[in-house]
């Protein structure tokens, strides 16, 4: 990984907008194609906001989140020391339900997988959750589906 950037934020939903702040920037700084980082600010913000919300619940703790290129890879780590959850063993929604029938939430998980290529969970050897976004060919100022205008207002 190229040298990662790294920022620690209280575990509190009013430092969510610093989250995306920094993820947008260290990602664009890094050439990445703005779908790709729109993309990843989105995920990175569901990952921290089920952190603050199920993980920590109130309770104060922190967030660290690195934020960095592995070759043409744009890669998040969100690393906590709330309970640990592995978002992996999550059943995905019936997105087939009628929305009356759904229950409130219940898609941030949904919505880190499809942003995202990988979403990779292990406990660090210092105890803390580490959660990774991977979002792969996520580099260069074309996206795959056409021209993005570069002043992010829209498809040309």
């Amino acid at each position: 990984m190229t040298e990662p950037t790294t920022l620690r934020l209280p575990a509190e939903l009013e430092s969510l907008s610093e989250l995306r702040r920094f993820v947008e920037e260290v990602a664009t700084r890094g050439n990445g194609k703005p779908k790709a980082i729109d993309d990843m600010v989105l995920a990175a913000d569901e990952a921290a906001t089920n952190v603050i919300q199920h993980g920590y619940r109130g309770q104060p703790g922190y967030l660290e989140v690195e934020v960095g290129y592995e070759h043409d890879d744009l890669v998040v780590r969100l690393r906590d020391r709330a309970p640990s959850f592995d978002p992996g063993q999550v059943p995905g929604p019936d997105l087939a339900a009628p929305l009356e029938k759904r229950t409130l939430g219940g898609l941030g998980v949904y919505l880190m997988q499809a942003l995202t290529d990988d979403v990779l969970y292990r406990s660090t050897p210092e105890g803390e959750n580490e959660l990774t976004l991977i979002r792969r060919n996520a580099r260069g100022s074309v996206d795959e589906e056409g021209e993005y205008d570069s002043c992010r207002s829209g498809w040309r």
